[in-house]
């Protein structure tokens, strides 16, 4: 534990290897949690620190990315290059796309998944990918464990359905078709280092027919939680890929908005464009 002293009240750091002890600071007292830390600060509002500040990364079993029975596991303190660099099945191919998205490399080398999903930015890259996966969240605390899928982890700008004294342990994934691909397009004012203007992620699989048999498509950047289409992924299922489309309908659970990367009717057009295309290339890579 490290102590420093910003303004008149002295904080204390806390850089725990077990998850108990983690727990017990987290029950005890009023922390912010922090992993990477490459968002704290920004996201925090202007003035002096206000609560003592516990850093997870440290915590044995939290890093690392395993494959069990039931599917895959990303520990909650994973960073964003460990991703792109692990041999994962083609349909993680959308994610580790992403991963490659996620600010310079040193950002990639410092941020966590899990900080990527608990800072809840519309914008955050990790998420649809991650909603094409079927992700859930396992969420930890004194009281125990539970699970949540990915779609009602975050609920609002910022929002997340973390308790005071809970903590993200990790991203939890089902085994994916091994016949199905993944694929990630992002647009942005540059080509790195750049909040998305709007990001499209899908996972798609075709049939010995060459038709679609399994179809995830989210999108980030143009609502307030990134979300799935779910109208769109049943519209492809037995389409060929000369025969997809994607409508106005299909958009409608978007709500884009002004600002100064773009306007909502840019970002809907542009969407649109990139849904075609993330599908294209997921299912133009199996077919």
């Amino acid at each position: 534990m490290a102590r420093f002293q910003p303004g008149t009240r002295t904080l204390d750091y806390f850089s725990p290897t077990t998850l108990d002890d983690a727990f017990d600071r987290l029950s005890a007292r009023n922390v912010d949690i922090v992993a990477g830390g490459t968002d704290f600060y920004p996201a925090r509002p202007q003035g002096p620190l206000k609560s003592d500040l516990l850093d997870v990364t440290r915590i044995a079993g939290l890093s690392g990315i395993t494959q069990g029975t039931d599917g895959w596991r990303i520990g909650a303190a994973t960073r964003w290059s460990e991703i792109f660099r692990t041999d994962l099945p083609s349909s993680f191919a959308g994610l580790q796309a992403a991963a490659r998205e996620v600010g310079s490399l040193q950002i990639q080398n410092a941020g966590t998944v899990a900080g990527n999903l608990c800072n809840a930015s519309p914008a955050a890259d990790g998420v649809p990918p991650l909603l094409t996966l079927d992700a859930q969240v396992e969420i930890g605390s004194a009281r125990g464990t539970r699970t949540i899928d990915l779609s009602d982890f975050i609920t609002g700008v910022r929002k997340t359905d973390l308790l005071d004294d809970e903590l993200v342990t990790a991203i939890l994934l089902p085994e994916p078709p091994a016949h199905a691909q993944g694929a990630f397009e992002k647009l942005g004012s540059r080509r790195y280092l750049v909040i998305s203007i709007t990001m499209t992620a899908a996972v798609v699989g075709l049939d010995d027919e060459g038709r679609i048999d399994h179809a995830r498509v989210a999108v980030g950047a143009c609502s307030p939680v990134a979300q799935r289409l779910t109208g769109l992924e049943s519209d492809l299922i037995g389409k060929t890929l000369d025969q997809i489309e994607v409508t106005e309908a299909h958009l409608t659970p978007l709500s884009p908005i002004d600002d100064v990367r773009g306007s909502g009717e840019y970002r809907l057009d542009a969407v649109a464009e990139q849904c075609l295309r993330a599908i294209i290339q997921a299912g133009g890579e199996n077919g």
